[in-house]
């Protein structure tokens, strides 16, 4: 394949930051603390660049863990959505007029939530900016907890979007938003707002920062919730500093939270949604396999989707593709290209909006095609979708 060392991915982004810092290969592997030949396989694209190490090469280099992964762009006809929305956060404490038909809000939400369940990310920035709007001014006009509680499910819609998006600015004041709404609202949200605040520490490469807030979170729950309000809370809890460990490369800690996750995932035979998330075995399986490839246990990752994939998931594409996306990492990994390209094929398939903007998918398709030395019609494919030029 031609022109294949010009696609865009992070580990591209890496060469370009790199060189525009005039660091050689050798300094900024050693200050990050990665081999010269690992970076080197990075940049050229023999190798698919993990968030952990996209992190320490971002503090290395003095730039953010975004600029390594790289933005999503705004879509022309998504940008007043965007501007729509920026604006009704900012308000925040101006409440406008209440919604004339309030009992339409619930309907709305659990519309909303549909949406980014199957990643919809346009249709999510779509419909976000008005309903936001609506429940904020009417959380104002009563201030029930129950209508804080929407307004914090909204703000957790918009955390999520933006750091798919990997907007982070928009990311970190929507879960500043989030928190000022549940603490209107009851404990169960309190601890989602804050399974989101460590979101943005994971999003941003401060791994151990996020594990903190999630600490300090499982204290709170522990004490201030119930039943399975207590268990849906902590597994959320737990699950974030899965991730957080897997990152960080602490198979201890990951192990702690496995653990404790599995513990209270139990109390449910199957997974469950609350506030527009699930928590259940499905969910939890799938965040080890995460782990398991961040962790370099590329074949504990594949033996256990091998036991998932063995019954119908339950979970929505927006769990569901990135499974796959981590799936296709562990088989490249292990030098299956032809099943990490389709694992791949499977992301795209389920959730072709969050695969076009994800910096895995991304990442993967960069290697894959810098791999791939004859045609692939399926590769071929999937570079036209996500409109990369082979």
């Amino acid at each position: 394949m031609t022109g294949t060392h010009e696609t865009p991915g992070p580990g591209r982004n890496v060469a370009t930051l790199r060189k525009a810092r005039d660091m050689s290969q050798v300094k900024l592997a050693r200050e990050a603390g990665v081999s010269v030949s690992l970076l080197s396989k990075i940049e050229v694209g023999d190798r698919a660049l993990s968030q952990g190490v996209a992190a320490a090469l971002a503090r290395a280099m003095h730039v953010t863990l975004g600029e390594v992964l790289g933005k999503a762009h705004v879509e022309q006809d998504q940008e007043a959505n965007l501007k729509y929305l920026r604006s009704t956060i900012r308000r925040f404490d101006l409440p406008g007029e209440a919604p004339a038909n309030p009992e339409f809000l619930s309907h709305d939400l659990d519309a909303l939530a549909d949406l980014r369940g199957d990643a919809k990310l346009a249709e999510v920035l779509e419909k976000t900016p008005a309903l936001l709007e609506k429940t904020t001014n009417y959380a104002h006009a009563t201030g029930s907890p129950s209508a804080w509680a929407m307004v914090a499910d909204v703000y957790s819609t918009v955390y999520w979007l933006a750091a798919r998006h990997r907007w982070m600015d928009l990311a970190e004041l929507a879960v500043l938003k989030q928190q000022l709404a549940a603490d209107r609202a009851d404990p169960l949200v309190s601890a989602i707002a804050s399974r989101d605040e460590a979101g943005t520490f994971l999003n941003s490469g401060d791994f151990a920062g996020g594990l903190a807030i999630v600490d300090r979170a499982i204290v709170r729950a522990e004490s201030s919730l119930e039943g399975e309000a207590r268990a849906f809370g902590l597994g959320q809890l737990h699950l974030r500093g899965l991730t957080l460990a897997g990152r960080m490369g602490d198979s201890a800690e990951a192990e702690r939270h496995t653990v404790a996750a599995w513990r209270v995932a139990e109390q449910f035979p199957e997974d469950v949604k609350s506030h527009g998330l699930h928590f259940g075995p499905e969910n939890t399986t799938n965040h080890l396999i995460a782990t398991s490839v961040d962790l370099e246990d590329h074949r504990k990752a594949l033996a256990t989707m091998d036991g998932l994939g063995r019954r119908r998931l339950n979970l929505p594409a927006t769990r569901v593709g990135p499974l796959h996306m981590n799936v296709a990492r562990a088989k490249l990994a292990l030098g299956d290209r032809d099943g990490a390209l389709e694992s791949l094929k499977d992301a795209w398939d389920i959730a072709p909006q969050m695969a076009k903007v994800h910096p895995t998918s991304r990442e993967l398709m960069r290697v894959l095609i810098s791999l791939h030395k004859r045609s692939n019609p399926t590769l071929t494919k999937l570079a036209k979708q996500a409109g990369v030029s082979l």
